[in-house]
């Protein structure tokens, strides 16, 4: 299995997005030191869930890195995170959850 295939299976699994992008920007590094030829070093990474609800934006990010330490450990180089909530993705409506209200 791939890095990206990894980093998507262990964050669908931990945080149940409602939106995940996992973007391998190697080729974009290509030359650094840390990089290797066959790629899967650098990624850019964007996830909205509900599991960021009520997190600071630092709580968010070591969040994803505990999920994906074995990765950071590894071959993982970088990591470009956006962590938001459904509600700042726009993946929900506001009033999610909330019972609707009628003017009938």
């Amino acid at each position: 299995m791939s890095v990206a295939a990894t980093i998507r299976q262990k964050l669908s699994e931990r945080l149940a997005p409602t939106r995940l992008e996992v973007i391998d920007d190697s080729h974009r590094h290509a030359g650094h030191a840390a990089a290797r030829p066959g790629g899967e070093t650098h990624f850019t990474v964007s996830v909205a869930s509900s599991a960021f609800v009520g997190l600071a934006l630092v709580a968010r990010q070591r969040l994803v890195y505990q999920i994906l330490a074995a990765e950071l450990a590894g071959g993982v180089h970088a990591l470009s995170l956006k962590t938001l909530t459904p509600e700042e993705d726009g993946s929900m409506p506001p009033s999610f959850g909330q019972p609707e209200i009628s003017d009938r």
